[in-house]
């Protein structure tokens, strides 16, 4: 029996310890991990520097809310900004929030209700984040939804003429992650900033699966050439410890001022701790120099050793996200994967997703291509002999 809410389909896995790119289970079983907690302990599992950076303000404080002046928070915020084109943040617990915070704040500073995001979105689980989010699965059995979001087509240049200057903000992921591993296209990103302009929008860039280097840039945005009004950032900001952030330019900050909004957890000292030492490590340019580099070995090694499989549509990604779109569903191919020791995660029905550690070494992603090209070498076997 269990005492929790059956919310998640869990694998039958127990993890005892983890350390790096590797958990092992209660079975002593190790498993080569590129699921990193959904994108989020981007410096593998148990990193030395940021475990030493928690431990040490264990030892000071753990919380005291956001009446006192906190110059950690001061700290993180400086990284952040100093790495976007914002000049404030709002810290929070995860990325929902973030998302939720974004949503407020366009609203409140323009006057404006409406929110237009893109189908196969997703953008969080409570509701204005859900409501946002342009996928059906995620909204059934609750009711009436938020009715100020709008959904387009994602990378539908034309979807976007039809707004006019009732639209509040414009909200994306530059790389649809749940939705299948879906790169935006230059056009569409350029489309999508020439319409901010010309009916008085705010762009809001959800960054929180691909910001803190997973692209290889601090922010996946920055690929674009854009400068976005709002960034939210949560998963790989603070190696698992749970942190969100809110980032927006100069204009917006005298819409949120005291009172207008807040969370009684966001930017506490542990998870600032942990998101300091984290960002310190990843934000430098030979870091995510290597993070494109890596990617560019694992896309080439899986195009050479699998491109070419029947069962296989296509490999896409940016940086260190990156997704096998297969012919069929793909659960059962993630659980054989599994009995492999080989952690990786679905993004919709058909994409197998991978999500390595930034500082994975080139030893682990040949391992963890081996294993796929085997299985699929398996599966090739099994339809021929069909």
């Amino acid at each position: 029996m269990s005492y929790l809410f059956p919310t998640y389909a869990r694998w039958d896995v127990t993890v005892k310890e983890a350390k790096g790119s590797w958990l092992t289970d209660e079975n002593d079983k190790k498993y080569l991990d590129f699921v990193t907690g959904i994108a989020v302990c981007n410096l593998g599992h148990a990193d030395d520097d940021v475990m030493q950076a928690v431990g040490e303000q264990l030892t000071k404080y753990w919380h005291t809310s956001n009446l006192f002046q906190q110059p950690i928070q001061e700290d993180v915020a400086k990284l952040l900004v100093e790495n976007s084109d914002g000049e404030a943040v709002f810290f929070c617990n995860s990325g929902a929030e973030a998302n939720e915070a974004a949503i407020k704040l366009a609203r409140k500073h323009t006057g404006k209700t409406k929110i237009v995001t893109f189908l196969q979105s997703f953008h969080g689980r409570t509701f204005a984040t859900m409501s946002a989010t342009g996928q059906e699965k995620i909204q059934q059995g609750f009711g009436p939804l938020l009715e100020t979001f709008t959904y387009l087509p994602y990378n539908d240049v034309a979807a976007l003429d039809v707004l006019e200057d009732d639209v509040a903000a414009i909200m994306l992921e530059v790389v649809q992650g749940e939705g299948g591993v879906i790169p935006a296209e230059q056009e569409f990103i350029d489309k999508v900033n020439e319409t901010c302009k010309r009916i008085g929008a705010l762009l809001i860039i959800d960054e929180v699966q691909t910001g803190i280097g997973r692209t290889g840039k601090p922010f996946g945005y920055q690929h674009y050439g854009l400068s976005p009004d709002i960034v939210t950032s949560a998963k790989g900001l603070g190696s698992g410890l749970p942190v969100g952030a809110m980032i927006g330019k100069a204009p917006l900050i005298e819409t949120f001022q005291p009172g207008s909004h807040g969370s009684t957890f966001g930017g506490n000292p542990i998870a600032m701790a942990a998101a300091k030492a984290t960002m310190k490590k990843i934000l430098n340019d030979d870091f995510l120099k290597e993070v494109e580099e890596k990617s560019s070995y694992l896309v080439d090694k899986l195009v050479q050793k699998i491109g070419n499989h029947p069962l296989v549509n296509g490999i896409r990604g940016k940086g260190l996200l990156i997704g096998i779109e297969c012919k069929e569903q793909v659960g059962m191919l993630i659980d054989q994967l599994r009995e492999q020791q080989l952690l990786v995660l679905s993004a919709g029905p058909n994409v197998i997703r991978l999500l390595p550690p930034l500082n994975v070494s080139y030893e682990e992603i040949d391992i963890a291509v081996g294993i796929i090209d085997k299985l699929f070498s398996t599966a090739k076997e099994t339809a021929s002999a069909q």
